[in-house]
């Protein structure tokens, strides 16, 4: 799989391209913004871990336009711990964040992880879940509402696949956290929060008065089955 790692930094760079590349991955890299962008059009590319602080354009609005025409995973780095920016990361459209300075072990897990859960294993291309007007399709790893198709990250998508499978069940913020980011992820549960936003944002066509993801108060979320 190829890896795009975007940071001005060329020291770090190099040192994450050569770990990587002893993990099996193919590494192209870029050093500003507006390159970032540009290389992020290979369909080729699996996964890009893209740095917040960038020349010529920042690396949240990389992220931002990057979604406007792939939905390849996204892992920020960012020099700074506030959580403004962690959040901001992933109102933007990124999967993940690791924060500087980071054991390489931990960026390569989590590359591991994130490509697990958007590469998963072939199926034939019937392979479909069909749940009221949503239908899952887990080849191309598409969903479908009334005839529309629904452009959703991997984790958008691993979320969409655990509410439709148990219609009616609560899960707790908590409990999403550890199901779809894994019980050693080091984020909170506003991760989730985000992610519910903004994918309520392309499936609901009311996201105010939603109709599939809905908000048990003071508990948690569930689906519900049309």
């Amino acid at each position: 799989m190829k890896i795009l790692v975007v940071d001005d930094e060329k020291l770090l760079v190099k040192g994450i391209k050569y770990n990587l590349e002893q993990e099996g991955y193919q590494v192209v890299t870029a050093f500003d913004g507006e390159e970032a962008v540009n290389q992020a059009r290979d369909s080729s590319i699996s996964l890009i871990l893209l740095d917040v602080m960038l020349p010529k354009m920042d690396g949240l609005t990389v992220c931002r336009t990057i979604r406007s025409f792939s939905d390849v995973p996204i892992i920020m780095l960012t020099a700074r711990s506030e959580d403004i920016d962690k959040i901001l990361g992933l109102e933007y459209g990124a999967d993940d964040y690791i924060t500087k300075p980071f054991n390489i072990r931990e960026v390569t897990s989590r590359i591991k992880a994130i490509l697990r859960r958007t590469n998963p294993a072939p199926r034939d291309d019937k392979d479909v879940f069909v749940s009221g007007d949503i239908t899952l399709d887990y080849n191309f790893r598409r969903v479908t509402i009334k005839d529309r198709v629904i452009e959703l990250t991997g984790k958008e998508f691993d979320l969409v696949d655990l509410f439709v499978k148990n219609p009616g069940r609560v899960y707790t913020r908590e409990n999403l956290l550890d199901i779809a980011w894994g019980v050693d992820y080091p984020g909170d549960v506003r991760t989730v929060d985000v992610h519910i936003r903004r994918l309520r944002e392309k499936i609901e066509e009311n996201p105010a008065e939603p109709l599939y993801i809905k908000t048990k108060w003071g508990v948690g979320y569930y689906y519900k089955k049309d």
